[in-house]
């Protein structure tokens, strides 16, 4: 990864996303780029003209916090583009970090299988989907329910772990699991886009994103947008070949001592109609899963 071409194109992604009104800015008539003008960010951080132009080209290592928060409420970034500038500028500051001077693997996650009480735990939630994935979109453990609502993404998986965005760009049948196809396309690539940033090191995210980039036009464009985020919580609607349109909500649960590991949980209101999918999903799966309920390996 070119590490200044990085801070480029982030910084430049997110100045362009930028409208001068959202800042309480005159749009004018003589406006030419999309966006805020370098002058009018470096206004707005509190840094010269001159200064802001050496950071957006890369020359960011030597930028103080305080100078990378006042870019990143000039330039509205949310709290996962925020910390996303903290850790390129951390990483060009300390060469040690750098791809170039580290292994080119990084610790992995994908070989990842959970302790004997996690999977026991995982397996107590009968009326909640649990998946275990990574920074690179890996599914690595799940619950009976997980299993029978990822079963078409399991299945058709040609990699072990099963991945998110390969199902996501590569397989036809995702645009019909996903009814929000488009941006649950643009988050997946969002979530990879984090983990880049997080292990720039990680031979396997790249050749991910390689493999990705070369077969979908539609993932090369959304990866050149450099947007990032962070799983927190929400809803996901799903249209299972089995049980039909699901409205889950989700969180995310980082596990603690399993650095770039995350349990979601995905749930319904008792009672509702989306709950009463879930229970006929899991009365669909249960004879599938009798000998193995939630292992990978069982797959």
């Amino acid at each position: 990864m070119d590490e200044r071409a990085e801070v480029r194109e982030f910084l430049t992604s997110r100045r362009a996303k930028v409208e001068p009104e959202q800042v309480g800015l005159p749009r004018g008539e003589d406006r030419r780029v999309p966006g805020l003008r370098r002058g009018e960010v470096a206004a707005l951080a509190g840094v010269s003209v001159e200064y802001y132009a050496r950071l957006e080209r890369g020359a960011i290592a030597s930028a103080s916090a305080a100078v990378l928060d006042g870019l990143a409420r000039a330039l509205r970034m949310d709290e996962a583009e925020r910390e996303h500038l903290h850790r390129l500028a951390a990483r060009a500051g300390d060469p040690a970090r750098s791809p170039r001077n580290r292994s080119s693997r990084a610790p992995g996650t994908s070989a990842w299988r959970p302790s004997p009480s996690l999977q026991w735990f995982l397996d107590s939630m009968d009326s909640s989907v649990a998946l275990v994935g990574n920074g690179r979109t890996d599914l690595l453990a799940w619950n009976a329910l997980g299993r029978a609502l990822m079963d078409e993404m399991i299945r058709a998986a040609t990699t072990s772990p099963p991945n998110f965005a390969r199902f996501i760009f590569l397989e036809p049948v995702a645009r019909r699991f996903y009814p929000d196809w488009e941006s649950t396309a643009a988050i997946n690539v969002a979530q990879l886009r984090t983990e880049a940033g997080r292990v720039p090191h990680d031979r396997q995210l790249h050749d991910l994103v390689g493999e990705l980039a070369t077969r979908s036009d539609h993932f090369r464009g959304l990866w050149g947008r450099h947007d990032v985020w962070h799983q927190q919580s929400g809803t996901k609607r799903i249209h299972h070949s089995v049980v039909g349109d699901l409205t889950l909500h989700y969180d995310g649960l980082d596990l603690v001592g399993q650095p770039g590991v995350q349990l979601s949980v995905l749930t319904a209101e008792p009672g509702s109609a989306d709950h009463g999918g879930l229970r006929l999903l899991g009365a669909w799966s249960a004879p599938a899963d009798v000998d193995a309920p939630g292992s990978p390996t069982s797959t």
